[in-house]
């Protein structure tokens, strides 16, 4: 759990790009409500802000995001857990609809809400040596969040077949289906990354918000009812048997 006093974002500005980032490596940047709030409030306040034309949303070492973090979760009880992953998918959705690009930097790994976070952003850029998968159902429960980000980047079945978690994507893996744009050696995603938002940054506002704002009318439709199903079976896969012992490991950690 985060300490009150601890930095869990991080926002510098590059000129005409805002890189955020995930602090929490000691956590591996996995998801609390402080990060989820933090988040929130970067982009919000960067949108805002006439000086940004961009955002890159990065994770500090050792990589992008574990997802949602369980030792977290598992010490809420069932309504304030499905609460806080709704949120979780809050923060998805308010990727797609601010006015601004944001372009993932992902090294080493997006798992679970990290790999949900990613496929939130406009564009994707990962070290080639990075891994992706979504674990959620080998622990015991159904995605609970963004899934429709990836069905708009992949479509239904191959989305179904991902959060089976069957086997982990690499990096290639994850750009031949479209859950990642583009592919760099391992260390450079946020180089790449603030690059592809610079000439994004370049391009004239109204219509980089305007295109934003089209595609995003047709890519997260539904998204929220989505989210809302998912958590809700979601909460109910937390009652069963499997869901429980998964999260009595992390009580006991």
């Amino acid at each position: 759990m985060t300490n009150e006093n601890e930095k869990v974002v991080g926002v510098e500005k590059r000129g005409r790009v805002a890189i955020v980032t995930l602090l929490r490596s000691a956590r591996r940047n996995s998801m609390d409500q402080a990060l989820v709030d933090g988040v929130k409030a970067a982009l919000l306040q960067l949108d805002r802000d006439d000086g940004i034309g961009a955002i890159v949303l990065a994770g500090a070492a050792p990589g992008f995001s574990a997802g949602s973090d369980l030792k977290f979760i598992c010490a809420l009880d069932l309504e304030a857990m499905g609460r806080f992953e709704q949120e979780c998918g809050d923060l998805g959705r308010l990727i797609g609809f601010i006015s601004k690009p944001v372009v993932a930097a992902v090294e080493m790994f997006a798992v679970g809400g990290g790999f949900t976070l990613a496929t939130c952003c406009d564009v994707v850029v990962a070290g080639r040596g990075s891994n992706w998968s979504l674990p959620e159902v080998p622990h015991g429960w159904l995605t609970p969040w963004g899934i429709k980000s990836l069905v708009a980047r992949v479509g239904l079945v191959k989305a179904r077949l991902l959060c089976f978690c069957l086997e982990p994507l690499t990096a290639e893996d994850a750009r031949a289906i479209g859950v990642v744009d583009y592919c760099c050696d391992d260390g450079e995603a946020l180089a790449m990354a603030t690059a592809i938002a610079e000439k994004l940054a370049a391009l004239p506002r109204p219509a980089v918000a305007a295109t934003k704002r089209f595609f995003s009318a047709y890519l997260m439709d539904n998204a929220e009812a989505m989210d809302f199903e998912a958590n809700r079976l979601f909460l109910d896969n937390c009652r069963e048997t499997a869901a429980q012992a998964t999260l009595d490991k992390f009580r006991r950690r």
